[in-house]
């Protein structure tokens, strides 16, 4: 298949779905005539009609909600909240409604929708519209969280999580939209996938999704210049975390380097390092380290928005480091 950018494959993955199910809808700000506010839906108001693609007023707590009625009703809604950052309007309906729903019912009723949010540092948009919200979600049991990288995944992991019966997070990084890839030709939709390996490696193991993924596997390509092998793996789900996958490679390298661009306290990578140490031994034979982005809201002004997040020279930096403290 042709390269299509990100921002297309989610556009045509809404677009199959759309097609292949009359109960699928799409709902938010701007989804419909306006094309979304990164143009994401564009085309499909015009496609499906202003009954299976329709704006809402300006509230995540009405969408989130009309999204969940929607849902125990039979239908698969596919919500858009624009930015994560505004998932803290409507938290009460994803962590108490949504998320526990099923659990509440003791299974009779299924909660079968997605929430899509445009994610992530990097563009300029300032301390409250660049923010990981993915990681305030992750206390969560009931909740599944999906972080593509690449257009593929964001094509087939989009189709997939419409498709499950159980609530979704689906998450859309903004640096990535206009980046290109080629969707992989299936022949059927898969369910949403565990950690990939993005490049392979025998000395450190890098572990990083999205933004961070794309400056990872430019520190491995800096790494093999000084002759350093650098295993990068894509998670692509933070919610299930496929932990045996990420154990496997670290006991393979030895050594762990997590990458991400939410601060630490309570994130994806301190709970794998620490599920890694708890469960099992440890599969490293040095300290893992975690880089991530600095403990403070995240800039607007671009220089300090350079100095708030990981970029491919510290990854290296840090991967170096941390084989040659161990050699």
């Amino acid at each position: 298949m042709s390269e299509v950018t990100y921002r297309q494959a989610i556009n045509a993955a809404l677009d199959a779905e759309l097609a292949a199910d009359p109960d699928v809808f799409l709902l938010g700000e701007d989804v419909g005539a306006g094309g979304g506010v990164f143009k994401v839906t564009d085309g499909l108001f015009a496609k499906y009609g202003a009954a299976r693609v329709f704006d809402t007023p300006i509230s995540e707590q009405a969408i989130a909600g009309c999204a969940l009625g929607a849902a125990l009703q039979g239908l698969r809604p596919v919500a858009e909240i624009m930015f994560s950052d505004f998932t803290g309007v409507c938290f009460d309906q994803i962590a108490n409604q949504i998320a526990k729903y099923r659990y509440m019912t003791d299974g009779q009723v299924s909660v079968p929708l997605t929430i899509r949010m445009a994610c992530g540092a990097g563009g300029g948009f300032g301390a409250q519209h660049s923010q990981s919200a993915e990681q305030w979600l992750l206390n969560i049991p009931g909740l599944k969280i999906v972080v593509p990288s690449t257009a593929s995944d964001a094509y087939w992991m989009l189709r997939a999580a419409i498709r499950d019966p159980d609530p979704v997070l689906y998450f859309e990084h903004k640096f990535l939209y206009g980046r290109k890839g080629e969707i992989a030709a299936l022949a059927t939709t898969p369910a949403l996938g565990s950690v990939t390996v993005a490049r392979a490696g025998t000395d450190v193991t890098l572990v990083a999704s999205q933004l961070m993924l794309m400056y990872a596997l430019d520190a491995a390509q800096e790494l093999a210049a000084d002759g350093i092998s650098a295993e990068v793996l894509d998670p692509r789900v933070l919610r299930p975390v496929d932990v045996a996958m990420i154990r496997a490679s670290v006991a393979r390298t030895g050594r762990l380097l997590m990458v991400q661009e939410a601060p630490l306290l309570g994130s994806w990578g301190a709970s794998v390092v620490a599920l890694l140490a708890a469960n099992g031994p440890a599969p490293w034979h040095i300290p893992p380290v975690l880089l991530s982005a600095a403990d403070t809201p995240v800039p607007y002004a671009a220089e300090l928005e350079a100095l708030y997040l990981p970029n491919a020279a510290r990854i290296a930096a840090a991967a170096r480091k941390l084989v040659r403290s161990d050699s």
